[in-house]
């Protein structure tokens, strides 16, 4: 590998890492129009196994919106991101996977404002397919594999005397 190929794939992960950082950001702020941008005009998203919605960006971005609308405090953190490039027409590097694991505390809306701990906190697996485009790198599906959630304890606290 020559060391413009290897300056290509640096700046390639570097924008790519980017995109999905965007993405987080994107839903914490509840940013739906940043979030729409970020996909190609095709991309699609599937929130399904998270209780969700599966379609077209603008749709499910709406859906975000109303959903996450139940929250006052988002923290997306996306970890442990592997990229791997594709091909596409025969040029390398055209698309990329990025598998990445999530873990995602919340706070309800409506809830002791002066608390600050989450009260929900969810984790899982993300799968992003993306597309390199004249725009640059874009999602062209984001799938979502929700693995456990954590909700808050029903059961009142016993009041010790």
């Amino acid at each position: 590998m020559t060391q413009r190929v290897e300056l290509a794939t640096v700046m390639d992960r570097l924008a790519v890492d980017a995109l999905v950082t965007d993405y987080a950001v994107a839903v914490d702020d509840g940013d739906w129009e940043a979030y729409r941008r970020l996909f190609t005009s095709d991309g699609r998203a599937d929130y399904r196994s998270a209780g969700g919605v599966e379609g077209g960006a603008h749709k499910v971005a709406d859906w975000l919106a109303e959903s996450l609308g139940l929250f006052s405090m988002r923290q997306h953190l996306i970890v442990n991101r592997r990229v791997r490039f594709g091909t596409l027409d025969q040029d390398t590097g055209d698309t990329a996977r990025v598998q990445a694991d999530y873990i995602n505390p919340m706070r309800f809306a409506g809830t002791d404002v002066t608390a600050t701990a989450p009260d929900f906190v969810c984790g899982g697996r993300y799968a992003f397919t993306l597309l390199r485009t004249d725009d640059g790198w874009r999602l062209r599906e984001v799938v979502v594999e929700e693995k456990w959630r954590r909700l808050p304890d029903p059961r009142p606290t016993p009041v010790i005397n």
